[in-house]
């Protein structure tokens, strides 16, 4: 059995710091990268994260913290990223070890700016990490319900089975159940268009759309989701399984939902700048939906959702006009 060895996490935000919750109860040793050494003090003084999930409690003793990227990558065998896919490039900026011979885990739910690539993409061509070493996390999963240790499902993706099922162990316990896939790049890009999708659906909430029409909004979105993957990834796949159709639900419907929020402000007449001032956290579908859009124009897949999202993020067409667009070509 792949041994994962000692895990650091590299993030600072809410589902960074469910993450390390959960790791920590069974390692009982983590490292833990942020930036900001105010940060790392007031966690030491608290037993919380000051910033995040201040509900969720920690035994610093057993956190390793450090604002140098180096010092933690450099100690650790398998290091587990959770940053806003914005600033990923920033932070690896910095890092002067390589990382060939870590095991990277992403559960980064963005793609990297200006590379318009998957996060494993990313770490695979820049960093010349092996497939094999590469993996994800996704599924339903809100930081805020793992928190709370209320039943979660989470999906380990990675070419290399034996390491996913290991990296499973230090996630399995009595609410989070886990299981393995080999499909990385299509856990990674889906993970990205439910949060688009979460924003249409959060628009189409402020233009006062029904439950009637939302539910056609996400299965037309599970249908466009399932075109896309296809075309980039084609292999044989359930587009219903938890790790696809059960993120999309959750961040389509759930109030925990940044980018469904972000979306909701916007549908009731909010710019997108003052939506993004007035959230105070990052909605990832915001960047995703560039990206997205970029990457298929390469692709050329039927995409009205993600295009009228786009159309009304970064073109600045008014919602009610876009949406009702789009509603016509629905069925």
């Amino acid at each position: 059995m792949y041994n994962v060895g000692k895990i650091a996490i590299i993030g600072g935000g809410s589902w960074a710091t469910a993450i390390a919750k959960i790791v920590v109860s069974h390692t009982h040793h983590i490292g833990w990268y942020m930036r900001r050494d105010d940060r790392i003090e007031d966690f030491k003084r608290l037993g919380h994260n000051p910033a995040y999930l201040m509900a969720a409690r920690f035994d610093v003793n057993e956190i390793f913290f450090s604002s140098d990227i180096n010092k933690i990558a450099e100690a650790y065998d398998t290091l587990v990223f959770v940053t806003p896919s914005p600033y990923l490039k920033n932070h690896l900026k910095k890092l002067k070890t390589s990382l060939r011979n870590k095991f990277i885990v992403t559960a980064i739910k963005g793609i990297v700016p200006d590379e318009d690539l998957a996060c494993s993409e990313y770490f695979h061509q820049v960093y010349d990490v092996p497939y094999e070493n590469l993996a994800c996390i996704g599924g339903p999963s809100h930081a805020e319900e793992v928190a709370m240790e209320r039943l979660s499902y989470l999906t380990v993706g990675c070419e290399n089975q034996e390491k996913a099922k290991a990296f499973t162990e230090v996630l399995t316990s009595n609410f989070i159940k886990t299981k393995t896939s080999s499909d990385v790049i299509g856990i990674e890009y889906s993970s990205v268009l439910k949060n688009v999708y979460a924003i249409a659906a959060g628009i189409c909430n402020g233009l006062q759309y029904g439950d009637n029409f939302q539910a056609v909004l996400i299965s037309n979105a599970v249908q466009e989701m399932n075109r896309f993957l296809n075309t980039v990834h084609p292999i044989d796949r359930n587009i219903y399984d938890s790790v696809y159709l059960g993120d999309l639900l959750v961040t389509g419907y759930s109030n925990f939902s940044r980018n469904r929020t972000f979306g909701n402000m916007i549908g009731k007449g909010y710019s997108v700048k003052s939506a993004q001032i007035e959230m105070e956290m990052i909605a990832e579908g915001y960047f995703g939906t560039k990206c997205m859009k970029e990457i298929n124009r390469h692709m050329h897949v039927n995409m009205p959702i993600l295009d009228a999202v786009y159309n009304i993020l970064y073109e600045r067409i008014n919602p009610q006009i876009e949406i009702k667009l789009l509603t016509d070509s629905f069925r």
